[in-house]
């Protein structure tokens, strides 16, 4: 009897342990599951903060290198890169501020407009155009100088044209002192898809160069007069810039282009001289501060985040026509 009853209370004994064993594994494994979890949740953190670390590096010792100069005499610097539009970062307003801001350091000893672009609007253009020569007036002991690297055609020749000399490479391309207007025609190709196009307007002209209608005489005539007008200004804003300069060549303003070597016995170009050299040996000051309006650090980094996406979307969306005036190849 007595026997049994310890041989119950053993067993019972030994289920409490084990179950005691059990729950404190359990909660073991729970505690050192937290653990793990909480150490990658710290590894993450640091690993997301030495990521963001490294982008401030990329990104701000250029500018911070550079600003230390800016109390000694320097040579500014200011770029004028890519497609010249409203909407991109050779736009009027983002050349024109670094300009401005370069030529108002008391430091500056002269600038440099270092120009590699094909070209773009003639409204922007025209405004760099301008504005160079109003900054030269208000600065007139401020010399600035156009630096091509690789192209500086069309709209963009006409913004440096302001300069007070133009110096290339050997290979740097320039000139495309010309206008062009990009449209399509798709008549015959909306008779043979069986296509009909219903166009509804107020005012005679108000379907003027309609790529989906024949052109019309009258249209295209007065179209050559326009484009002629603008590259008129053109013209005569390059004789003002350049001078007696420009020798007498008969293609110099059909919108052709030349290297750098072929430029400077034309007129287009004075020298063959890079931006150090420039800097260096016309200017007389070595150490080169950086003037062109930048994008802020987060904007940026969205944009290199966004990039490929945009990309992918503007392809897809490419099929819109669409007609303007533009000075570039």
């Amino acid at each position: 009897m007595f026997g049994k009853e310890s041989e119950g209370s053993k067993a019972g004994l030994q289920d409490e342990e084990w179950s005691r064993d059990v729950i404190n594994r359990l909660a073991f494994a729970a505690l050192n599951e937290q653990r793990r979890t909480r150490r990658w949740n710290i590894f993450f953190k640091i690993l997301l903060s030495l990521y963001l670390l490294a982008l401030l590096i990329l990104y701000l010792p250029a500018d911070w290198g550079e600003w230390s100069k800016v109390g000694e005499k320097h040579t500014a610097v200011v770029d004028l890169k890519g497609v010249i539009s409203d909407s991109t970062q050779a736009s009027a307003d983002t050349v024109i501020a670094g300009l401005r801001n370069a030529f108002d350091d008391e430091n500056t000893a002269g600038v440099i407009l270092r120009a590699n672009s094909p070209g773009g609007s003639p409204v922007q253009s025209g405004y760099i155009y301008k504005e160079i020569k109003r900054l030269r007036e208000l600065h007139p002991d401020t010399p600035i100088y156009a630096v091509v690297t690789d192209v500086c055609a069309s709209g963009c020749y006409y913004a440096v044209s302001a300069a007070d000399d133009i110096y290339v490479d050997d290979a740097s391309i320039i000139g495309s002192i010309g206008v062009r207007m990009d449209s399509f025609g798709f008549v015959d190709a909306m008779e043979k898809l069986g296509v009909e196009r219903r166009l509804y307007t107020a005012g005679k002209s108000k379907a003027f160069l309609d790529p989906f209608t024949p052109s019309k005489p009258a249209d295209v005539e007065h179209v050559n007069v326009l484009l002629a007008n603008i590259h008129q200004q053109f013209i005569n804003a390059v004789k003002e810039g350049r001078g007696d300069r420009l020798k007498d060549n008969p293609d110099l303003f059909t919108g052709l282009i030349w290297t750098g070597e072929e430029g400077v016995p034309m007129g287009l170009a004075d020298e063959i001289g890079s931006t150090s050299y420039v800097a260096r040996e016309i200017i007389g000051a070595e150490d080169v501060v950086d003037f062109t309006e930048k994008p802020d650090f987060f904007k940026r980094l969205s944009d290199r985040i966004g990039m490929a996406m945009a990309k992918g979307l503007s392809e897809s969306f490419a099929s819109g026509i669409s007609t303007h005036i533009d000075l570039s190849r």
